[in-house]
């Protein structure tokens, strides 16, 4: 039942998605103080804005971008593909796709909690295989909306367990694309703390395993999110240099400063890991 009624709001048009959007992103910020109170403390917690009413402005738009992220997300997984795909506008640095595509070394995309990062993997899985990493939700029926959305004739899951992280490397060694969210907080062992907008940020390891294992093209990936429901640019540069967690931390700084408001504020980037079960190790033969 809920799928078929997710599926009917996928139909509604992306500027009445994002209105809804709005809605439900202050009610949450009003009704959870938790969640008011995580965005407020991560944007003062960084130099972003320098004064409180600024900081208050960037909170309030971060809200509404917040609440248009979640239901557009809930779209693009219940809407057919070609049809969500005809909200992106552009894309600009597919050309570093297509020269990444004739090195057959693989690709790894970092898209950071920044705009629509599901568009993205939905753009390139138009165009070829991709394996999107992904930590498994703690609630049953939510991780059956999340496999069956995210789920794509070209679009691969793979879960933060050994298994999914193998399943990664062999995609890469197939010259196939893999997505990874950089931003994510890893699990305690699996990661190292390096300075995100000047503030300690444990950060994953796993990318800079896996290009060194692999050799593969290291891009970043932003779709921007265009206002009153116009659509997306979607943005995609080379990481440029060696994929360290600082230097990913630097990039991903690069981009949200670009656009401020469309970062997921609400995220606990800035939490202590959790402890975990399994550490993913990447052997380089």
């Amino acid at each position: 039942m809920l799928k078929a009624l997710l599926r009917l709001f996928a139909r509604l048009p992306l500027p009445l998605i994002h209105g809804l959007g709005v809605m439900f992103g202050w009610i949450a910020y009003l009704s959870d103080k938790r969640f008011a109170k995580r965005i407020q403390n991560n944007i003062a917690s960084v130099d972003i804005a320098q004064d409180q009413a600024s900081r208050n402005q960037l909170a309030y738009q971060c809200v509404k971008e917040t609440g248009k992220g979640l239901l557009e997300s809930l779209a693009i997984w219940f809407r057919p593909p070609d049809s969500s795909l005809k909200w992106v506008k552009t894309c600009r640095g597919w050309e570093h796709v297509e020269k990444a595509l004739v090195d057959k070394k693989g690709i790894i995309f970092l898209t950071p909690h920044l705009g629509c990062f599901e568009i993205t993997a939905r753009y390139y899985a138009s165009t070829g295989p991709i394996s999107v990493l992904f930590k498994p939700a703690r609630k049953g029926w939510m991780a059956d909306i999340i496999e069956a959305g995210r789920s794509h004739s070209q679009i691969k899951l793979a879960p933060t367990t050994m298994r999914g992280i193998r399943s990664l490397l062999k995609a890469l060694r197939n010259g196939e694309a893999i997505g990874i969210l950089p931003d994510q907080v890893p699990d305690a062992g699996d990661g190292v703390w390096a300075s995100f907008f000047k503030q300690p940020a444990y950060t994953m390891t796993l990318v800079s395993k896996l290009a060194e294992a692999s050799q593969a093209t290291v891009l970043v990936a932003f779709g921007e999110r265009l206002s009153w429901g116009r659509g997306y640019i979607i943005h995609i540069e080379p990481l440029g240099v060696e994929a360290t967690p600082q230097n990913m931390n630097d990039a991903i700084e690069c981009l949200v400063r670009q656009k401020p408001e469309q970062y997921l504020w609400s995220y606990g980037r800035f939490k202590q890991p959790r402890q975990h079960v399994e550490t993913a190790k990447i052997a380089s033969d």
